[in-house]
Protein backbone atom coordinates (compact mmCIF):
# COMPACT_ATOMS: atom_id res chain seq x y z
CA UNK A 1 0.00 0.00 0.00
CA UNK A 2 1.06 3.44 -0.71
CA UNK A 3 2.64 5.83 2.30
CA UNK A 4 0.87 7.79 4.28
CA UNK A 5 -3.15 8.50 3.08
CA UNK A 6 -2.13 8.42 -0.05
CA UNK A 7 -3.22 5.49 -2.89
CA UNK A 8 -1.87 4.45 -6.30
CA UNK A 9 -5.54 4.17 -8.40
CA UNK A 10 -5.64 2.51 -11.75
CA UNK A 11 -8.22 3.12 -14.40
CA UNK A 12 -8.49 0.39 -17.18
CA UNK A 13 -11.06 -0.58 -19.67
CA UNK A 14 -11.71 2.57 -21.42
CA UNK A 15 -10.60 5.08 -23.57
CA UNK A 16 -9.04 6.81 -21.07
CA UNK A 17 -8.15 10.32 -21.06
CA UNK A 18 -8.95 13.24 -22.23
CA UNK A 19 -12.50 12.47 -22.53
CA UNK A 20 -13.72 12.57 -26.26
CA UNK A 21 -16.40 9.47 -26.99
CA UNK A 22 -19.02 8.80 -23.59
CA UNK A 23 -19.64 8.07 -20.10
CA UNK A 24 -16.66 6.14 -18.86
CA UNK A 25 -14.08 8.59 -20.11
CA UNK A 26 -16.00 11.59 -19.08
CA UNK A 27 -16.31 9.85 -15.52
CA UNK A 28 -12.56 8.58 -15.94
CA UNK A 29 -11.74 12.59 -16.13
CA UNK A 30 -13.98 13.72 -13.46
CA UNK A 31 -12.81 11.75 -11.32
CA UNK A 32 -9.75 11.02 -12.19
CA UNK A 33 -9.01 14.63 -11.54
CA UNK A 34 -10.43 15.37 -8.43
CA UNK A 35 -8.61 12.18 -6.91
CA UNK A 36 -5.64 13.59 -8.17
CA UNK A 37 -6.08 16.62 -6.27
CA UNK A 38 -6.51 14.74 -3.23
CA UNK A 39 -3.14 13.39 -3.58
CA UNK A 40 -3.19 10.18 -4.64
CA UNK A 41 -1.30 8.57 -7.60
CA UNK A 42 -4.33 7.93 -10.44
CA UNK A 43 -2.91 6.18 -13.73
CA UNK A 44 -5.14 5.98 -16.66
CA UNK A 45 -4.65 3.58 -19.14
CA UNK A 46 -5.68 5.36 -22.57
CA UNK A 47 -5.75 4.14 -26.01
CA UNK A 48 -6.47 6.46 -29.52
CA UNK A 49 -5.61 9.92 -28.13
CA UNK A 50 -4.03 12.18 -30.29
CA UNK A 51 -2.43 13.72 -27.14
CA UNK A 52 0.50 12.03 -26.06
CA UNK A 53 1.14 13.86 -22.51
CA UNK A 54 2.03 11.64 -20.12
CA UNK A 55 0.28 13.56 -17.43
CA UNK A 56 -3.34 14.91 -17.61
CA UNK A 57 -5.12 17.51 -15.20
CA UNK A 58 -2.60 15.51 -12.71
CA UNK A 59 -3.54 11.83 -13.52
CA UNK A 60 -0.74 9.58 -15.19
CA UNK A 61 -1.43 8.51 -18.77
CA UNK A 62 -0.04 5.30 -19.90
CA UNK A 63 -0.62 4.84 -23.87
CA UNK A 64 -0.78 1.87 -25.42
CA UNK A 65 -1.96 0.19 -28.53
CA UNK A 66 -5.13 -1.84 -29.14
CA UNK A 67 -6.35 -3.70 -32.28
CA UNK A 68 -8.88 -1.29 -34.63
CA UNK A 69 -11.58 -3.70 -34.75
CA UNK A 70 -14.78 -3.57 -32.98
CA UNK A 71 -14.57 -6.80 -31.77
CA UNK A 72 -11.73 -7.03 -30.11
CA UNK A 73 -10.21 -3.24 -29.92
CA UNK A 74 -11.70 -2.64 -26.42
CA UNK A 75 -10.28 -6.28 -24.96
CA UNK A 76 -6.67 -5.89 -26.99
CA UNK A 77 -6.30 -2.56 -25.31
CA UNK A 78 -7.44 -4.09 -21.48
CA UNK A 79 -5.07 -7.14 -22.01
CA UNK A 80 -2.05 -4.75 -22.60
CA UNK A 81 -2.86 -2.52 -19.78
CA UNK A 82 -3.32 -5.63 -18.06
CA UNK A 83 0.01 -6.90 -18.37
CA UNK A 84 1.49 -3.37 -17.91
CA UNK A 85 -0.09 -3.40 -14.60
CA UNK A 86 1.20 -6.43 -13.35
CA UNK A 87 4.92 -5.59 -14.69
CA UNK A 88 4.81 -2.49 -12.64
CA UNK A 89 4.16 -1.39 -8.89
CA UNK A 90 1.32 -2.85 -7.67
CA UNK A 91 -1.85 -0.44 -7.34
CA UNK A 92 -3.66 -0.01 -4.18
CA UNK A 93 -6.79 -0.20 -5.95
CA UNK A 94 -8.05 -0.68 -9.46
CA UNK A 95 -10.90 -0.27 -11.72
CA UNK A 96 -11.80 -2.00 -14.54
CA UNK A 97 -14.99 -0.52 -16.44
CA UNK A 98 -17.25 -2.57 -18.65
CA UNK A 99 -18.11 -6.23 -18.06
CA UNK A 100 -16.75 -7.91 -21.16
CA UNK A 101 -13.39 -7.00 -19.97
CA UNK A 102 -13.73 -9.24 -17.01
CA UNK A 103 -11.42 -12.53 -18.23
CA UNK A 104 -8.69 -10.39 -17.22
CA UNK A 105 -9.60 -9.55 -13.86
CA UNK A 106 -7.94 -13.01 -12.68
CA UNK A 107 -4.34 -12.14 -13.85
CA UNK A 108 -4.66 -9.02 -11.89
CA UNK A 109 -5.51 -11.17 -8.57
CA UNK A 110 -2.66 -13.32 -9.06
CA UNK A 111 -0.79 -10.26 -8.94
CA UNK A 112 -3.11 -9.16 -5.50
CA UNK A 113 -4.41 -6.52 -7.09
CA UNK A 114 -7.94 -5.50 -5.44
CA UNK A 115 -10.04 -4.96 -8.13
CA UNK A 116 -13.46 -3.43 -8.93
CA UNK A 117 -15.64 -4.10 -11.58
CA UNK A 118 -18.03 -1.61 -13.27
CA UNK A 119 -20.71 -2.99 -14.74
CA UNK A 120 -22.05 -0.62 -17.22
CA UNK A 121 -25.34 -1.21 -18.27
CA UNK A 122 -27.52 -4.19 -19.95
CA UNK A 123 -24.56 -4.18 -22.92
CA UNK A 124 -26.05 -7.91 -23.71
CA UNK A 125 -29.77 -6.41 -24.84
CA UNK A 126 -27.78 -3.99 -27.22
CA UNK A 127 -28.99 -4.46 -31.19
CA UNK A 128 -25.48 -3.61 -32.10
CA UNK A 129 -24.05 -7.39 -30.79
CA UNK A 130 -24.94 -10.48 -33.23
CA UNK A 131 -25.87 -13.98 -31.00
CA UNK A 132 -22.07 -14.49 -29.96
CA UNK A 133 -21.84 -10.95 -29.02
CA UNK A 134 -24.52 -11.18 -26.45
CA UNK A 135 -23.43 -14.72 -25.66
CA UNK A 136 -20.07 -13.28 -24.69
CA UNK A 137 -21.78 -10.54 -22.75
CA UNK A 138 -23.71 -12.48 -20.76
CA UNK A 139 -20.93 -15.06 -20.31
CA UNK A 140 -18.67 -12.11 -18.77
CA UNK A 141 -21.38 -10.66 -16.72
CA UNK A 142 -21.41 -13.81 -14.20
CA UNK A 143 -17.76 -13.66 -15.05
CA UNK A 144 -17.02 -10.91 -13.56
CA UNK A 145 -19.56 -11.50 -11.10
CA UNK A 146 -17.25 -14.40 -9.55
CA UNK A 147 -14.04 -12.80 -9.78
CA UNK A 148 -14.12 -8.62 -8.44
CA UNK A 149 -13.63 -7.64 -5.56
CA UNK A 150 -16.38 -5.03 -5.73
CA UNK A 151 -19.12 -4.80 -8.66
CA UNK A 152 -20.34 -0.80 -9.58
CA UNK A 153 -23.45 -0.42 -10.61
CA UNK A 154 -24.59 3.24 -12.09
CA UNK A 155 -27.96 3.12 -11.44
CA UNK A 156 -30.95 1.39 -8.95
CA UNK A 157 -31.87 -0.37 -11.47
CA UNK A 158 -28.59 -1.89 -12.31
CA UNK A 159 -28.30 -2.68 -8.57
CA UNK A 160 -31.72 -4.64 -8.43
CA UNK A 161 -30.46 -6.69 -11.89
CA UNK A 162 -27.34 -8.11 -10.27
CA UNK A 163 -29.10 -8.35 -7.18
CA UNK A 164 -32.19 -10.28 -8.25
CA UNK A 165 -30.06 -12.46 -10.94
CA UNK A 166 -26.81 -13.30 -8.94
CA UNK A 167 -27.72 -12.55 -5.67
CA UNK A 168 -24.53 -10.29 -5.02
CA UNK A 169 -24.66 -6.56 -3.57
CA UNK A 170 -23.23 -3.77 -5.98
CA UNK A 171 -21.56 -0.34 -4.82
CA UNK A 172 -24.12 2.36 -6.45
CA UNK A 173 -21.94 5.08 -7.91
CA UNK A 174 -23.45 7.59 -9.95
CA UNK A 175 -22.35 9.69 -12.89
CA UNK A 176 -22.29 13.32 -12.51
CA UNK A 177 -23.69 15.94 -14.70
CA UNK A 178 -22.76 19.22 -15.39
CA UNK A 179 -24.62 22.12 -14.81
CA UNK A 180 -25.36 25.28 -17.18
CA UNK A 181 -27.06 27.67 -15.33
CA UNK A 182 -26.15 30.26 -18.55
CA UNK A 183 -26.57 29.22 -22.02
CA UNK A 184 -22.99 28.73 -23.49
CA UNK A 185 -21.63 32.29 -25.12
CA UNK A 186 -21.77 30.88 -28.71
CA UNK A 187 -25.43 30.13 -29.53
CA UNK A 188 -27.53 28.13 -31.99
CA UNK A 189 -27.43 30.92 -34.50
CA UNK A 190 -24.81 29.29 -36.64
CA UNK A 191 -27.51 26.06 -37.48
CA UNK A 192 -30.26 28.71 -37.90
CA UNK A 193 -32.00 27.52 -34.59
CA UNK A 194 -33.52 29.77 -31.87
CA UNK A 195 -33.64 29.61 -28.46
CA UNK A 196 -36.63 27.69 -27.24
CA UNK A 197 -37.05 27.27 -30.87
CA UNK A 198 -36.07 23.45 -31.58
CA UNK A 199 -36.40 19.57 -30.03
CA UNK A 200 -33.28 17.93 -29.66
CA UNK A 201 -32.37 14.00 -30.10
CA UNK A 202 -28.90 13.13 -29.05
CA UNK A 203 -28.20 9.41 -29.71
CA UNK A 204 -26.54 6.84 -31.76
CA UNK A 205 -28.80 5.50 -34.52
CA UNK A 206 -29.12 2.04 -32.64
CA UNK A 207 -32.70 0.12 -32.20
CA UNK A 208 -32.09 0.41 -28.43
CA UNK A 209 -32.27 4.22 -28.62
CA UNK A 210 -35.65 4.46 -30.67
CA UNK A 211 -34.51 7.47 -32.34
CA UNK A 212 -37.06 5.73 -35.31
CA UNK A 213 -39.79 5.66 -33.25
CA UNK A 214 -39.18 9.21 -32.03
CA UNK A 215 -38.84 10.33 -35.74
CA UNK A 216 -41.99 9.20 -36.51
CA UNK A 217 -43.48 9.94 -33.51
CA UNK A 218 -42.42 13.57 -34.71
CA UNK A 219 -43.23 13.52 -38.21
CA UNK A 220 -46.97 12.41 -37.67
CA UNK A 221 -47.21 15.62 -34.67
CA UNK A 222 -48.39 18.84 -35.48
CA UNK A 223 -45.14 20.44 -33.94
CA UNK A 224 -44.25 23.96 -35.28
CA UNK A 225 -40.73 24.06 -34.00
CA UNK A 226 -38.20 21.78 -35.66
CA UNK A 227 -36.58 18.39 -34.49
CA UNK A 228 -33.06 18.43 -34.55
CA UNK A 229 -31.63 15.06 -34.61
CA UNK A 230 -27.50 14.49 -33.29
CA UNK A 231 -25.83 11.34 -34.06
CA UNK A 232 -25.06 8.52 -36.26
CA UNK A 233 -25.04 4.75 -36.87
CA UNK A 234 -21.58 3.24 -36.47
CA UNK A 235 -23.03 -0.11 -37.37
CA UNK A 236 -26.33 -0.04 -38.24
CA UNK A 237 -26.80 1.40 -42.08
CA UNK A 238 -29.97 -0.57 -42.37
CA UNK A 239 -31.51 1.81 -39.11
CA UNK A 240 -29.97 5.01 -40.62
CA UNK A 241 -31.79 4.47 -43.74
CA UNK A 242 -35.11 3.75 -42.17
CA UNK A 243 -34.61 6.89 -40.26
CA UNK A 244 -33.72 9.11 -43.45
CA UNK A 245 -36.54 8.10 -45.46
CA UNK A 246 -38.92 9.25 -42.37
CA UNK A 247 -37.33 12.15 -41.86
CA UNK A 248 -37.38 12.86 -46.18
CA UNK A 249 -40.28 15.10 -47.50
CA UNK A 250 -40.78 17.09 -43.68
CA UNK A 251 -38.29 20.01 -43.41
CA UNK A 252 -39.22 19.94 -40.08
CA UNK A 253 -36.68 17.70 -39.20
CA UNK A 254 -32.81 17.98 -39.24
CA UNK A 255 -30.30 15.15 -38.95
CA UNK A 256 -27.10 17.03 -38.64
CA UNK A 257 -25.47 13.76 -37.96
CA UNK A 258 -22.25 13.87 -35.21
CA UNK A 259 -21.24 16.85 -33.14
CA UNK A 260 -17.87 16.66 -31.78
CA UNK A 261 -17.83 20.42 -30.59
CA UNK A 262 -18.39 20.30 -26.94
CA UNK A 263 -19.68 23.61 -27.58
CA UNK A 264 -21.53 24.05 -29.50
CA UNK A 265 -23.31 20.50 -28.38
CA UNK A 266 -23.84 21.75 -24.76
CA UNK A 267 -25.66 25.33 -26.90
CA UNK A 268 -27.81 22.66 -28.22
CA UNK A 269 -28.76 21.38 -25.18
CA UNK A 270 -28.95 24.44 -23.14
CA UNK A 271 -31.10 26.28 -26.06
CA UNK A 272 -33.50 23.51 -27.19
CA UNK A 273 -37.80 23.62 -25.89
CA UNK A 274 -37.12 19.68 -24.96
CA UNK A 275 -34.66 16.92 -25.45
CA UNK A 276 -36.04 13.69 -26.24
CA UNK A 277 -34.52 10.68 -25.03
CA UNK A 278 -35.00 7.27 -26.26
CA UNK A 279 -32.33 5.64 -24.33
CA UNK A 280 -33.46 2.35 -22.84
CA UNK A 281 -31.04 -0.48 -22.14
CA UNK A 282 -28.38 1.59 -19.86
CA UNK A 283 -28.40 2.61 -16.30
CA UNK A 284 -27.76 6.72 -15.16
CA UNK A 285 -27.33 8.03 -19.32
CA UNK A 286 -24.74 10.75 -19.45
CA UNK A 287 -26.76 12.40 -22.43
CA UNK A 288 -29.45 12.71 -19.87
CA UNK A 289 -27.96 14.01 -17.61
CA UNK A 290 -26.32 16.59 -19.72
CA UNK A 291 -29.74 17.80 -20.69
CA UNK A 292 -30.91 18.02 -17.16
CA UNK A 293 -28.32 20.16 -16.07
CA UNK A 294 -29.05 22.22 -18.96
CA UNK A 295 -32.24 22.60 -17.64
CA UNK A 296 -34.04 20.97 -20.61
CA UNK A 297 -37.22 19.65 -20.32
CA UNK A 298 -37.16 16.19 -21.00
CA UNK A 299 -39.42 13.73 -23.29
CA UNK A 300 -37.38 9.91 -21.94
CA UNK A 301 -38.71 6.15 -23.27
CA UNK A 302 -40.89 5.29 -20.52
CA UNK A 303 -37.97 2.42 -18.45
CA UNK A 304 -37.43 2.37 -14.65
CA UNK A 305 -33.79 4.21 -15.53
CA UNK A 306 -35.52 7.15 -16.93
CA UNK A 307 -37.86 7.88 -14.52
CA UNK A 308 -35.65 7.36 -11.53
CA UNK A 309 -32.87 9.90 -12.94
CA UNK A 310 -35.87 12.03 -13.77
CA UNK A 311 -37.32 11.37 -10.39
CA UNK A 312 -40.84 11.51 -12.54
CA UNK A 313 -40.56 14.81 -13.86
CA UNK A 314 -41.17 14.59 -17.74
CA UNK A 315 -43.00 13.04 -20.37
CA UNK A 316 -42.72 9.50 -21.08
CA UNK A 317 -43.53 7.33 -24.09
CA UNK A 318 -43.56 3.84 -25.43
CA UNK A 319 -44.32 4.67 -29.16
CA UNK A 320 -44.52 6.88 -31.70
CA UNK A 321 -48.12 8.19 -30.88
CA UNK A 322 -46.98 9.07 -27.12
CA UNK A 323 -43.83 10.94 -28.84
CA UNK A 324 -46.51 12.82 -30.84
CA UNK A 325 -49.09 13.96 -28.05
CA UNK A 326 -45.37 15.12 -25.54
CA UNK A 327 -44.10 17.29 -28.35
CA UNK A 328 -47.91 18.76 -28.80
CA UNK A 329 -47.76 18.77 -24.84
CA UNK A 330 -44.48 20.77 -24.68
CA UNK A 331 -45.39 22.95 -27.00
CA UNK A 332 -48.76 24.13 -26.01
CA UNK A 333 -47.71 24.71 -22.87
CA UNK A 334 -44.28 26.47 -22.82
CA UNK A 335 -44.48 27.53 -18.95
CA UNK A 336 -44.95 24.22 -18.15
CA UNK A 337 -42.27 22.91 -20.05
CA UNK A 338 -39.44 25.50 -18.81
CA UNK A 339 -40.93 24.45 -15.50
CA UNK A 340 -40.12 21.08 -16.08
CA UNK A 341 -36.53 22.04 -16.92
CA UNK A 342 -35.81 23.97 -14.06
CA UNK A 343 -36.97 21.27 -11.99
CA UNK A 344 -34.78 18.69 -13.64
CA UNK A 345 -31.92 20.97 -13.24
CA UNK A 346 -31.97 21.26 -9.65
CA UNK A 347 -32.46 17.13 -9.46
CA UNK A 348 -29.06 17.18 -11.41
CA UNK A 349 -27.42 19.62 -9.13
CA UNK A 350 -28.52 17.70 -5.61
CA UNK A 351 -28.19 14.45 -7.10
CA UNK A 352 -25.72 14.17 -9.63
CA UNK A 353 -22.53 16.16 -8.27
CA UNK A 354 -19.28 14.86 -9.35
CA UNK A 355 -17.74 15.69 -5.92
CA UNK A 356 -20.12 13.06 -4.64
CA UNK A 357 -19.19 10.40 -6.93
CA UNK A 358 -15.55 10.79 -6.59
CA UNK A 359 -16.16 10.59 -2.49
CA UNK A 360 -17.95 7.58 -3.65
CA UNK A 361 -14.96 6.28 -5.88
CA UNK A 362 -12.17 7.28 -2.73
CA UNK A 363 -14.03 5.43 -0.25
CA UNK A 364 -14.71 2.30 -2.11
CA UNK A 365 -10.74 2.50 -3.37
CA UNK A 366 -9.70 2.97 0.55
CA UNK A 367 -11.70 -0.05 1.19
CA UNK A 368 -10.30 -2.40 -1.23
CA UNK A 369 -6.70 -1.03 -0.52
CA UNK A 370 -8.14 -2.05 3.07
CA UNK A 371 -8.58 -5.54 2.20
CA UNK A 372 -12.59 -5.39 1.73
CA UNK A 373 -13.72 -7.48 -0.93
CA UNK A 374 -16.80 -9.92 -2.40
CA UNK A 375 -15.08 -12.58 -3.88
CA UNK A 376 -15.47 -15.23 -1.03
CA UNK A 377 -19.27 -14.95 -1.03
CA UNK A 378 -19.54 -13.95 -4.64
CA UNK A 379 -17.15 -16.78 -6.22
CA UNK A 380 -19.83 -19.52 -6.96
CA UNK A 381 -22.85 -17.41 -7.72
CA UNK A 382 -24.65 -18.17 -10.65
CA UNK A 383 -27.40 -16.50 -13.33
CA UNK A 384 -30.99 -17.16 -12.31
CA UNK A 385 -33.19 -19.15 -14.82
CA UNK A 386 -35.66 -16.69 -14.62
CA UNK A 387 -34.76 -13.73 -16.60
CA UNK A 388 -35.50 -9.99 -15.20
Amino acid sequence: MSKGNALTIAMVGTRGVPAAYGGFETAIEEVGRRLAERGHDVVVYTRGSERREKEYLGMRVVHLPAVPVKQVETLSHTGLSTLHLMLHRRPDATFVFNAANSPFLPLLRLRRARVALHMDGLEWRRSKWGPRGKAYYRWAEQFGVRTADALIADAPGIADYYAHQFGVPTELIRYGAPILDEPPARGVGELDLKPDGYHLVVARFEPENHVREIVQGYRDSDATLPLVVVGSAPYSAEYTQEIQRLADGDDRIRLIGGVYDQELLDALYANALTYVHGHSVGGTNPSLLRAMGAGTAVIAFDVPFNREVLDGDGWFFADADDVAANVAAAEGDPDRTRDLGSRVRDRARGAFRWDDVADAYEDLARRLAAGDSVHSTARRARRRAEEW
